[in-house]
């Protein structure tokens, strides 16, 4: 009887798609417009809609643990500590979820995230593309490895309903 091998993972971007990327041009206006434009409708869903998704929690959990690499990676600052605010934010609006909720956030969080998502704008518009999609690959990548259990103590776990990657 073969051994069964574990299932691959599906990466977003490849090794191949850092080394292409400009190391000195933010990425392009088109894909800067996109990713924002997909974030802030998230948190107005999450806001003001009657039944936010698990995408719209998603794609505002993107931005907050993009931002929470670059800190980690050193190219820029979270000096008034909003990224674990806006962490907290979100694990809580997961949490109500799981016991049957709207994946609504509330007043701080509101807040919290907003500003992180638009930290996370200025940062896209100065950052060379090589750094923001090294920085997806290292978030894409830690968060595969918190959903296979390998936890770091302030990681924040959640149900795989609302982690949908």
């Amino acid at each position: 009887m073969k051994k069964r091998r574990a299932p691959q993972k599906f990466y977003r971007y490849t090794m191949l798609d850092v080394l292409q990327a400009s190391p000195t041009e933010p990425m392009s206006a088109e894909k800067r417009r996109y990713q924002l434009l997909r974030m802030n409708s998230g948190l107005a869903a999450m806001e003001k809609a009657e039944a936010p998704t698990t995408d719209d929690w998603r794609v505002c959990s993107d931005a907050v643990n993009l931002m929470e690499t670059f800190v980690a990676m050193g190219v820029c600052e979270d000096a008034s500590g909003l990224i674990d605010d806006a962490v907290k934010a979100l694990a809580d609006a997961g949490k109500r979820y799981k016991q049957g909720n709207a994946l609504r956030l509330d007043a701080l969080g509101m807040q919290a995230v907003r500003a992180v998502l638009e930290d996370y704008a200025a940062v896209l518009d100065v950052l060379p593309a090589r750094t923001v999609i090294a920085a997806h690959r290292n978030t894409e990548r830690r968060i595969q490895e918190i959903l296979a259990g390998k936890r770091k103590p302030h990681d924040v776990e959640l149900a795989d309903n609302v982690v949908d990657l």
